[in-house]
């Protein structure tokens, strides 16, 4: 079995006492790799690690443009492994290999666009209400970023964090999730291979207690980037009292996802497909609650159920391959209590609803569709993290938009509407951070990535984010040759 290292201060280690916890295949439920199970003291080294190199190292002495080339480098490298990177993460996390391989040459473009960023942040002149005073801000880097990434799309998550921090000239100690570290540990050796000094980029793998906890709550940190669920994001911004850290937060989401009856229905049953079904429905943006407009409900969930039956499940390093398991026998569980709950509830299972025939092992569901009588379903506002979709109808854009934004969450919505009216108007009053008119589930580097309410605060991706990882200074000269006047003389 393989063992992996925790990287800190440019060296690969094991946890301080020795303790590591076993990673899981998710296709076959087998144990395949050893992670280290990171102590507090060695937490404590990352982060002091990471300060030294912000504060005396070559990077604090490093020009943008410098921060900016090795970045590229960065991106470089990443693109040209991204088979051996996605390989990796489809046998930790049971992504399909297809899928990973491809995030990983486009998530390159990330890093790349803030390559670019690095050398173009800058403060400005203010015309101040004074004489002889010239008063103007500089940017300034925030110092050591704490980042806690879950294990989905994992390298896509990094970058958004990574790639701004890194640009603004910070240094980062990066948490990957327990529940599928390789991935992470094996981009980390791309930084060395890169030219980061020692200390920049520090991968640490562990647990909420104690790794979570020491990272969030040190001294030396001084922001928390994290996305994850709100559990654990309550516990960090508790543990962020004890800082002062800045904190950004993605929390996932419910998003609705409407069907208008003037749309296309070709490429509605597609995208509602791609959004519920894309990535075993473990996205974060997953489109797990689909409004019909009653006109058009029953043949859109024809096409639907039939293309939902037609999806082949099984291995995910496997070309033909479709879909491929969940990643941890708990979501599998959960899921599966969850939607029996549903049906007693009164939801009607349209299709799915339990484990694949002749799948014994790994931790594979069917895909599911559950049309549901009303939004008092449980289902309809808890997120599942899989491929489960909530079925509900509407008469009027009006009801279409009161059940879309009933709900705790707020991170996407997808609206399929032939009328560019409509679709403005519901851009416009869906309380999400992200809608996508008549398709879903694109991103990009330029674009912000972020939710309301429950979904959490804060944006990542787009040239805002950069700015987003320093804090001003304003600088203020006396252009005068006179001396200062009497400070106790009041004229």
């Amino acid at each position: 079995m393989q063992r992996y290292r925790m990287l800190i201060d440019g060296n690969w280690v094991e946890a301080g006492d020795g303790k590591s916890f076993t990673s899981l295949n998710p296709a076959t439920g087998e144990a395949w790799c050893e992670i280290p199970e990171a102590t507090a003291e060695d937490v404590n080294r990352a982060v002091e690690a990471a300060h030294r190199a912000f504060s005396e190292g070559p990077w604090a002495r490093m020009l943008p443009s410098e921060r900016g080339r090795l970045l590229r480098r960065l991106a470089d490298l990443l693109a040209a492994k991204s088979e051996e990177l996605g390989r990796i993460e489809t046998v930790d996390t049971g992504k399909m290999l297809k899928e990973t391989r491809w995030q990983a040459k486009y998530i390159a473009e990330f890093y790349h666009f803030y390559a670019g960023a690095a050398d173009k942040l800058h403060g400005e002149t203010l015309p101040i209400d004074k004489p002889d005073m010239l008063a103007m801000t500089l940017r300034e880097p925030l110092g050591v970023i704490a980042a806690i990434v879950p294990w989905n799309s994992q390298l896509f998550l990094s970058a958004v964090k990574l790639g701004p921090a890194l640009a603004a000239g910070n240094t980062v100690v990066l948490k990957a999730s327990e529940h599928a570290s390789a991935p992470m540990l094996e981009f980390g050796r791309l930084f060395e291979e890169a030219g980061f000094p020692p200390g920049v980029v520090n991968i640490v793998t562990g647990h909420g207690e104690p790794c979570g906890r020491v990272l969030t709550s040190h001294p030396l940190v001084q922001r928390i980037s994290f996305t994850g669920g709100p559990g654990s994001a309550r516990q960090i911004v508790r543990n962020s009292a004890e800082n002062f850290a800045e904190v950004s937060l993605e929390l996932g989401g419910k998003s609705p996802f409407l069907v208008f009856e003037d749309a296309d229905l070709e490429s509605a049953v597609n995208g509602a497909i791609a959004g519920i079904f894309g990535a075993t429905g473990q996205s974060c943006v997953a489109g797990s609650r689909l409004y019909l407009q009653n006109s058009i409900a029953e043949r859109f969930l024809d096409m639907m159920v039939a293309r939902a039956r037609a999806i082949r499940i099984g291995d995910p390093l496997l070309e033909e391959t479709q879909m491929g398991p969940l990643a941890t026998q708990g979501q599998l569980a959960r899921i599966e209590a969850e939607v029996a709950h549903a049906q007693e509830q009164g939801g009607r299972l349209l299709t799915g609803g339990s484990r694949p025939a002749g799948l014994n092992r790994g931790f594979y569901y069917e895909p599911t569709i559950l049309d549901c009588p009303s939004q008092s379903l449980r289902i309809v506002d808890t997120e599942l993290f899989g491929p489960v979709l909530s079925v509900l109808r509407f008469t009027a854009e009006e009801e279409a938009l009161r059940m879309a934004n009933d709900t705790r969450h707020g991170l996407a919505a997808g609206v399929f509407t032939r009328n560019t009216a409509r679709a403005m108007r519901m851009s416009r009053q869906l309380r999400a951070g992200i809608v996508w008119v008549n398709t879903y589930r694109v991103v990009s580097p330029i674009a912000p990535f972020g939710g309301y309410k429950e979904s959490g605060y804060g944006r990542e991706s787009g040239l805002q984010a950069v700015y987003d990882y320093t804090r001003p200074k304003t600088v203020w000269i006396n252009t005068s040759d006179a001396p200062l006047a009497n400070p106790f003389v009041m004229r």
